[in-house]
């Protein structure tokens, strides 16, 4: 799959800032943006690179600009968690880490640790 990693992004800085993550990982087209993580590091852990892979191939299927509506849609509707874009993402991520050796998960580099949970969903009336 083609793709570009861009380190230091103002775009991951600000989804960083939000999410109140210490590293962030996030995808624009075919374009990884990070902040809090090195190129080199990132691309270490299979996991989270698989789970950034589906949102490249998620673009790929939708269109730029329909799958940036739809993912925003689908996350004001029922919270960044619950999104059905990155429930899809996360399990792409844990099929990757299910195949690896037991030796090479606890030698992973990185582990985004600070991913919000089911906090952030939205409160229903």
């Amino acid at each position: 799959m083609d793709f570009k990693v861009v380190e230091r992004s103002p775009f991951a800085r600000i989804a960083r800032m939000v999410l109140k993550s210490s590293n962030v990982a996030m995808v624009l087209g075919k374009t990884i943006h990070l902040s809090g993580v090195s190129r080199k590091d990132f691309l270490k852990d299979e996991g989270w690179l698989a789970h950034e892979l589906c949102h490249i191939r998620q673009f790929q299927e939708h269109g730029f600009f329909r799958f940036l509506w739809l993912y925003l849609k689908e996350s004001w509707r029922v919270g960044y968690y619950n999104n059905k874009y990155e429930v899809e993402a996360r399990v792409a991520g844990m099929k990757h880490c299910k195949h690896m050796s037991p030796t090479h998960k606890a030698a992973s580099a990185i582990t985004p640790t600070d991913v919000p949970l089911p906090a952030d969903t939205k409160k229903t009336e």
